[in-house]
């Protein structure tokens, strides 16, 4: 016997269908077990498939799990916002008093910010905190390896874990991010030593509305490219606020990503002055229908 689960595609980072980053959202997901969700997330083939299942906690308002086509994750940003996106839109929540629903995933709770305003429905996730480490040495060499060009040592990548688990890696300007052609094999490889999710890279622009170019790889979970990452560009903001890169007084910036895999996401950062990070934009459904399994 067959039962329907409805089932719907957002597109996160973007106001307009097929620019930014979809997920998958599976609603009513309390009989399926975690192989039946792996199964679906690898059918789905997108960076991420989440389901939705009650809190088990009433501090929150659902819970969320969040599968790449090969793994689950603790915590990752676009499906934070493209479900609760979804979950709006179906009913199943209702925004509180202070503007924000409550995540429960398995980082623990994650607030979402909502805001309606003349620029339309704008989300944003508060970051969870990051835990920061040095790259070794060898590791940065190998990199440099596997991106085939050489690395400006001035600032040092490193590993950050808000979650998911990113090497970031700064780059010269933006032109050389968008420049890279990674060895995947290689970088999968790589993943799978360090024990992370994948390389997040950026750049900056001399000027314009554009402050930073981002590009995310996780070909060890089985994306080669992230068309647009809400916690790889979360790493990036926290890994900026560690080595002193951005205004100690806070700062807003507004960051590009999915370009090179013909997307256009626009990402809104926001750090205040004690380095609390979030990350946010659009949304916009694109699929709604159900699986029968």
């Amino acid at each position: 016997m067959t039962r329907d689960h409805r089932y719907t595609v957002v597109d996160v980072f973007t106001s307009r269908p097929l620019a930014g980053n979809p997920v998958a959202v599976v609603f009513d997901a309390e009989d399926l077990d975690t192989e039946a969700m792996q199964a679906i997330a690898n059918w789905t083939n997108l960076s991420e498939t989440t389901f939705v299942l009650p809190p088990t906690t009433p501090a929150a308002d659902y819970r969320l799990r969040i599968f790449t086509p090969r793994s689950e994750l603790p915590f990752a940003g676009h499906p934070t916002l493209g479900s609760a996106h979804a979950i709006l839109e179906a009913g199943l929540a209702t925004v509180r008093e202070d503007g924000r629903l409550v995540q429960q995933c398995n980082v623990g709770l994650i607030d979402v910010l909502i805001e309606d305003g003349a620029d339309g429905r704008q989300l944003a996730f508060a970051s969870p905190s990051a835990r920061i480490t040095s790259l070794p040495v060898a590791d940065v060499a190998e990199l440099e390896h596997i991106l085939g060009c050489k690395l400006d040592h001035a600032v040092e990548p490193a590993i950050v874990n808000v979650g998911a688990i990113w090497v970031i890696l700064p780059m010269t300007d933006a032109a050389a991010v968008l420049n890279l052609k990674p060895d995947f094999a290689r970088l999968a490889a790589f993943e799978r030593r360090l024990g992370v999710t994948g390389l997040t890279v950026f750049g900056r622009y001399p000027h314009g509305e554009l402050a930073l170019e981002v590009r995310a790889f996780a070909p060890s979970c089985g994306v080669d490219e992230d068309p647009v990452c809400g916690s790889g560009n979360a790493s990036v903001a926290a890994f900026q606020w560690e080595r002193g890169m951005l205004p100690a007084d806070g700062v807003a910036y507004l960051a590009a990503q999915g370009r090179r895999v013909g997307r256009d996401g626009r990402i809104k950062v926001h750090v205040d002055a004690n380095g609390q990070i979030r990350v946010g934009g659009s949304c916009i459904t694109c699929v709604e229908g159900r699986l029968a399994l």
